[in-house]
């Protein structure tokens, strides 16, 4: 998931400036000198992305290394003898995983299905909602898109458990007398970590990228070590090694699956922040600098391990020279910090995502930074994410314990967005089936494999991820079918605009502006339907202003607003935002235009509806489902600070709705 929007968001606005570079320059404009200048500044540009995207969108799949290989010997349900024909045939799946799942999959399909240059499993779904034809399948993907958005937030708790804890657990390696500190030292991290959420990743994320390249060339380095002296492991390569390594223990080495996924954990990221950085810079991180250190550090761990097979346990600290062991383990629990800050932050980014698309109550979100959008802050999802981290690392004391419960959701995820980019592919690309199946049933293949083998860990751990997929997935669904029941009950007394406004001029007119807040297009607030018939008045300039989410991430300011008059002072005001856009309403009433339109933005009203829900015997909900989505409303953030509005300058109307 996520990927998603975090640390070294300053990248993004070099991003735009790369990208008009392209857009902007022609032939006239341009000749010779120009040419070589344009083309030189492009390429620092990329170049200078692809280095933050090191820091935010690699951070997941650069720090499996510390514990990706280790598990899959010594996971207690295959325990694997660490001999010639395994270690090739571990390394060379690593190999094929990381290219596969993520140079073939990802970078060379997937994030090519960008919904207006956004990424991500909930970008991917709502292209597929916007683009395809309604039907049953349809509301499936869309459903197995939500699951997939919620088993990240699952994803989002284990990532920066096991990280910090698989990094700090290097300590041992030092001096044993830090084998009880160990779990302390990872719980004071990870709340610091949380802690220092609200103040923006902004000033962190300039020394992110930097750090992550200092990781990836030690990654890179350490493999070497090992590999000049003992080159024979490149051999792994070769895929008869990964074939020979099934035959060899064919139980054992199904099951190791679910560990070998370890390497490739992180890869919705690259989808997921493909909206920051582009495809072009991802792609130049990955070839120049990721995958090469990978698969050195794992083909170095691979070469180690043929001449220390005792050293499983903690095979990457033991591969370094003890003189240098503690530098090392600092840099490793920087870099996990670093992952964990990428997946917070996606989180972060995927909830906001998920409110404007409604699937979830509107929750309070912080924006951190005046001139990056992608920089928020969501303080309720800090604190659980912070509570269910902590108990992790307590309940499950160990990065092995962890490694139990990790992988099921990510591989789950990965899975529905294949299925989801092959409706894409027939839908949106106007594919053929049999060609569309010819990219995406190797892809399913392979992840159903892993999947398969990630099963088993469900008693062990792996249910924790599922436990919250579902709960929130049921939260979700629960959500969107309740604003449904509850916008159905409010129409059944609404009235058209046009025909209750038409004795509008013997109204009374009082100075000011009045902006009632309501969603249904032609339909009369009931906010203004009390206010004309007990107070007999109206403002002289009245504004019903709507509020829609398009399916698209973002939409230009200048087509944010369509304003229909539907009466002498009286503007219908339909309002478009992105799902990657923050609605402020104030800030862009204040900016439209329309003729006989005179607003005052120092003297309005916001008149806004506040319905009271209640559980009842009216069809439509089971009575459990009634419950929570009525828990759900009474826990909603205010529709005031939602749409930015002005605390004192609002007006609720209150009004009683049983579902």
């Amino acid at each position: 998931m996520g990927s998603d929007q975090s640390a070294g968001r300053e990248s993004v606005e070099l991003a735009k400036k790369v990208r008009a570079s392209d857009t902007h320059t022609t032939a006239k404009e341009t000749a010779g000198a120009d040419d070589h200048h344009h083309g030189a500044a492009h390429q620092v540009g990329t170049v200078a992305l692809a280095l933050g995207a090191l820091g935010v969108v690699y951070g997941d799949i650069g720090t499996s290394p510390l514990y990706s290989l280790k598990e899959t010997f010594t996971e207690k349900s295959h325990v694997m003898s660490v001999d010639r024909i395994n270690v090739f045939g571990v390394c060379s799946l690593a190999f094929w995983a990381l290219i596969l799942i993520i140079s073939v999959k990802y970078l060379m399909f997937v994030m090519r299905a960008d919904n207006e240059g956004e990424g991500g499993i909930l970008a991917l779904t709502a292209l597929v909602g916007r683009n395809s034809s309604t039907g049953k399948k349809t509301g499936l993907l869309v459903a197995l898109g939500v699951f997939g958005t919620a088993l990240l937030y699952g994803d989002g708790i284990i990532t920066p458990a096991i990280s910090v804890l698989s990094a700090v657990e290097g300590l041992e390696e030092v001096s044993t007398s830090f084998t009880d500190w160990v779990v302390p030292i990872a719980v004071v991290i990870l709340v610091g970590l949380f802690v220092v959420q609200r103040r923006g990743t902004g000033a962190v994320g300039k020394v992110f990228g930097p750090i992550m390249m200092i990781w990836f060339a030690t990654l890179a380095i350490v493999g070497l070590s090992k590999i000049i002296p003992d080159p024979g492991i490149i051999q792994s390569v070769n895929p008869y090694y990964a074939v020979k390594y099934f035959t060899h223990e064919p139980g054992k080495a199904f099951l190791s699956l679910g560990s070998i996924f370890l390497v490739v954990t992180g890869g919705e990221a690259l989808y997921a922040d493909m909206g920051h950085f582009g495809r072009k810079p991802i792609m130049y991180g990955w070839y120049g600098m990721v995958l090469p250190s990978l698969v050195l550090t794992y083909w170095g761990q691979g070469a180690f391990l043929l001449n220390n097979p005792e050293d499983i346990e903690s095979v990457f600290f033991r591969m370094v020279p003890e003189s240098i062991v503690l530098p090392i383990v600092i840099l490793a629990t920087m870099a996990t910090i670093i992952a964990s800050q990428a997946l917070i932050s996606g989180v972060f980014s995927l909830t906001a995502q998920a409110v404007q698309m409604d699937y979830l109550p509107r929750i309070k979100v912080v924006h951190t930074s005046s001139k990056h959008y992608g920089q928020i802050y969501v303080p309720l999802v800090n604190w659980l994410l912070m509570v269910g981290c902590v108990g992790l690392v307590i309940g499950f004391q160990t990065a092995s314990n962890l490694a139990a419960a990790y992988g099921i959701a990510v591989t789950m995820t990965m899975a529905i967005t294949t299925l989801i980019f092959y409706r894409v592919l027939t839908d949106n690309w106007g594919w053929s089936s049999a060609k569309a199946m010819l990219v995406c049933v190797p892809m399913l293949i392979i992840e159903m494999g892993f999947l398969g083998a990630n099963l088993v860990k469900i008693p062990h751990g792996g249910w924790f991820a599922l436990a919250v997929g579902i709960i929130l997935m049921v939260q979700m669904q629960t959500w969107r079918r309740g604003r449904a029941l509850v916008a159905q009950r409010i129409h059944r007394g609404e009235k058209e605009i046009r025909p209750f406004l038409d004795g509008v001029d013997a109204m009374t007119r009082v100075d000011g502006t009045a902006v009632f807040m309501f969603k249904d297009i032609g339909k009369a607030p009931p906010a203004l339907v009390n206010n004309l018939l007990h107070n007999k008045v109206l403002h002289k300039t009245t504004l019903i202003v709507s509020v829609d989410t398009a399916g698209e991430p973002r939409v230009p300011a200048e087509d944010r607003a369509v304003i229909t008059k539907v009466a002498p002072g009286v503007f219908q005001v339909q309002l478009r935002f992105g799902f990657m856009d923050e609605p402020n309403v104030p800030a862009t009433l204040q900016r439209i235009e329309h003729p006989g339109l005179e607003y005052d933005a120092s003297d309005v009203t916001y008149f806004i509806g506040h319905e009271s829900i209640v559980a009842g015997k009216a069809p439509g909900m089971n009575p459990l489902a009634e419950h929570l989505f009525v828990l759900l409303n009474r826990g909603a953030d205010s529709a005031v600070r939602f749409f930015n509005l002005p605390t004192d300058r609002v007006f609720e109307v209150g009004s009683r709705v049983e579902i």
